[in-house]
Formats: structure tokens, C-alpha cells, sequence
């Protein structure tokens, strides 16, 4: 009624509140974008020209992102740690995908459930529970039998399994979502013309699954690269990007290196992106 009465305000007010929300969403990256090419010691205006020293200088004040060997090594972490958390999501979002999709047992919905609960615990529960966990399990091993397991304690293995504990699930409801789609005619097809049941996973079901496992494992390195909640509570001395740029503002204040690392970080992030995108789209559309 509201739409045939009067449909002017209706539109006027949906359009303000879309281009509000985007401008909302928009602005702090534009910003700091932009201040990430401003020949200024701060992040802030006036404008005092166009730069690349906050990417390429290698002298201070100016020290670029590419030449501060604190970020590069947080970002080296980061892309070992993204690539681990990565790799191991993909691998068991994709047997989670056959168990639940092919799998007929008891309790399997209550399975499910206990699979998707991690996405809606808060990162700082996990981190303070696997933390609490790990030490505990290390604190009794070398008490009782003075055995120090020193992968218990805070450091890569605990970041990389905090965030695998919850990243995990994202690639599981993708790959999932993917195989629900399967004609699991093709494969009895294939087993009735001879093919064992590896052969057939190997040339009809995986490359079914191929794009799914592709853009999940794209989406997980990218989930995994920008955690903070988690990984500060279950980092050691190897610390990762978000946790350096974090120290880096804690101490230093912001500094426009810190929006240059911000800057790359948005059009790396954006590119692949558009790739796990472009991976996704149906073969029909193309």
C-alpha cells in the first residue's frame, strides 16, 4: 500500500539509506587508501602531495613497507600461517562435505550442529579456550613426566590450529553446498564401464568439486590472514601482520606505513577476491 500510495519518499529514503550504508562501508578504506600516498610524517590533512616513500623508501623517516623487516617478517608469518590454515580447511572441509552429503549414520544432524558451532563463538572465547587447553595439556605432561612439549605453547602450531578450529567450517558448508549439486549418476556410470571407485573420485568428483575447493581455500587464506581476535590470544614470538601492525599502532600511534600495509593488503585481498568469484561462476554462464 505504502508503494502505491506514495512510492517518491519510499524510493528517495531506500536510495539515501543504500548510498549512506556504502558510503559508510567505503570511506575509512578510502581513507586509508589515500593517506597512503600522502608526503606527510601523519596520517591526517592537509594533503602535502603525492609519494611512494611509504612503499619503496629505505631510509627513516620514511620507511617503506617494503624495506620495514618487522611487517615484512609479520607478513612472511602471516602467508605461512594462511597457507597451513588454508590447506588443512580444504583438505577436511572436502571429507566433512562426503560425510555429511554421503554419509547416512546416527546423530549425523547433531554432527552437523557441533560442525557449524565455531562460527558463532566469539574468536576470543576460542583463542582463551584452546590456550587454556594446549597449556594445561603441556603444563601436566611436564609435571607428571618431565616431558616439555613445547607445541603446546604459544606459537605458529597453536595460531594455525585456533584459526583452523573455526575457518574449517567456512570451507565445510562451501564444498558442502557444491557437492549437493553432484549427478552422482556420472560416477555410476563410470563404476558400471569399469573405473574402481579412486579412479572415478579422481577424474569426475574432485573436478566437480575443483572450483568449490578453490575459491573456499582463497576465501580461508584470506579469513586467516586478517584474524586478530584469535591469533592474539595463541601467538608467540613468530607474530603475524594484524598482531605487528596492533603493537606498531599500540606504541608508535598510526603512521601512514601502516596505511600503506592497509592499502596493499585492500587490493591484494580484492584481487583474489575476484578470482575465488570468477572460480565460482557456472560453466553454462561462461
Amino acid at each position: 500500500m505504502l508503494l502505491q500510495s506514495n512510492p517518491s519518499p519510499f524510493l528517495w529514503g531506500y536510495r539515501i539509506y543504500v548510498a549512506a550504508f556504502f558510503i559508510f562501508l567505503a570511506a575509512p578504506l578510502i581513507a586509508a587508501g589515500a593517506f597512503a600516498f600522502n608526503d606527510s610524517l601523519f596520517p591526517s590533512l592537509p594533503w602535502q602531495g603525492f609519494t611512494l616513500d611509504w612503499f619503496f623508501n629505505d631510509t627513516e623517516p620514511k620507511l617503506g613497507m617494503f624495506h620495514d623487516r618487522r611487517l615484512l617478517r609479520g607478513m612472511y608469518y602471516s602467508f605461512v600461517i594462511a597457507c597451513f590454515v588454508a590447506s588443512l580447511s580444504v583438505l577436511v572441509g572436502t571429507t566433512n562435505a562426503f560425510l555429511f552429503v554421503r554419509g547416512d549414520f546416527p546423530g549425523k544432524n547433531a554432527l552437523y550442529i557441533v560442525m557449524v558451532i565455531p562460527l558463532v563463538i566469539p574468536g576470543v572465547i576460542l583463542g582463551i579456550s584452546i590456550l587454556v587447553l594446549a597449556s594445561d595439556t603441556a603444563n601436566y605432561f611436564e609435571n607428571s613426566f618431565d616431558l616439555e612439549l613445547e607445541f603446546l605453547r604459544p606459537g605458529i602450531f597453536l595460531v594455525v590450529l585456533g584459526q583452523f578450529s573455526f575457518i574449517t567450517t567456512i570451507t565445510s558448508l562451501v564444498i558442502t553446498a557444491r557437492l549437493k549439486k553432484f549427478d552422482d549418476s556420472m560416477e555410476e556410470a563410470a563404476l558400471n564401464l569399469g573405473a574402481s571407485r579412486a579412479r572415478v573420485l579422481r577424474t569426475i568428483t574432485l573436478p566437480f568439486l575443483r572450483p568449490a575447493m578453490i575459491a573456499s581455500g582463497i576465501v580461508a587464506f584470506l579469513v586467516s590472514f586478517e584474524n586478530f581476535n584469535t591469533t592474539l590470544f595463541l601467538v608467540g614470538s613468530e607474530a603475524p601482520l594484524t598482531i605487528t601492525m596492533y603493537d606498531r599502532m599500540a606504541k608508535v600511534g598510526s603512521t601512514p606505513v601502516l596505511n600503506a600495509v592497509s592499502f596493499f593488503l585492500m587490493v591484494g585481498s580484492g584481487l583474489l577476491a575476484l578470482v575465488s568469484i570468477f572460480i565460482q561462476r557456472d560453466k553454462s554462464v561462461r
